[in-house]
């Protein structure tokens, strides 16, 4: 799977022992997005940020970092455990959730919106195993912004969602120029719009919606 250019640059900096604040000066990622990244990532410093500030201070901050990165690694471990091996059903209700919170409500129409690729992959399993689609049923609409490149886009997506080329509709592109670099630098593939054609099959569309928003009023009947 291809993987974010700006993160990986930033994982080389962040490794190399360079600061939050040295790391957004150099690739303008923003520092709230940094931590998140690196929030269980293990950070020494390097001599060129322990002269820039006191060394106290600094050995004080690496030491709380790295103490919150074990922390976080062993829960998530724990975490990890307590999910356990999937059910069908498990999969049924994770999907459904994925819906209520990301899938279009409107119109009659299936659809899911997201940047993240596992969440993607997620909803085209949803809709295959548990919905009963397949590829002819999947279309990929990405939306893109001025700095994306297209065929690498295409490429990730197609990774992440397997079906054909030929079920990806014509990109959108944002030609906005006023968009900020660190705006754009979170989103290097975009956004990927995953719809459901029928193929002519009520079964496959409508009716589909129609189920599925019974499986939503069923869920969030019991809230």
């Amino acid at each position: 799977m291809n993987r974010n250019p700006f993160k990986m640059e930033a994982e080389k900096l962040r490794d190399a022992g360079y600061s939050y604040n040295m790391i957004y000066k150099h690739i303008g990622i923003a520092k709230s997005t940094l931590s998140n990244w690196f929030r269980d990532r293990p950070f020494k410093p390097n001599i060129e940020v322990l002269k820039r500030i006191q060394y106290g201070p600094v050995k004080s901050a690496e030491k709380s970092h790295n103490r919150k990165v074990r922390e976080i690694q062993k829960l998530k471990q724990v975490g990890t455990r307590e999910v356990g091996k999937f059910s069908e059903r498990d999969l049924w209700l994770l999907g459904l959730g994925l819906y209520i919170g990301e899938g279009t409500k409107a119109f009659e129409k299936i659809r899911i919106i997201n940047s993240d690729p596992s969440v993607i992959k997620l909803a085209v399993k949803w809709f295959k195993k548990i919905c009963g689609l397949a590829n002819e049923n999947i279309t990929v609409t990405l939306h893109l912004y001025l700095d994306n490149n297209l065929e690498e886009c295409i490429n990730f997506w197609s990774e992440a969602t397997q079906p054909p080329r030929g079920n990806f509709r014509k990109t959108q592109i944002d030609l906005r120029q006023n968009k900020s670099k660190i705006k754009r630098n979170k989103l290097p593939y975009g956004t990927a719009h995953i719809a459901v054609i029928s193929g002519g099959i009520k079964e496959k569309g409508v009716q589909l919606y129609r189920r599925m928003n019974g499986w939503m009023l069923g869920a969030l009947s019991q809230v």
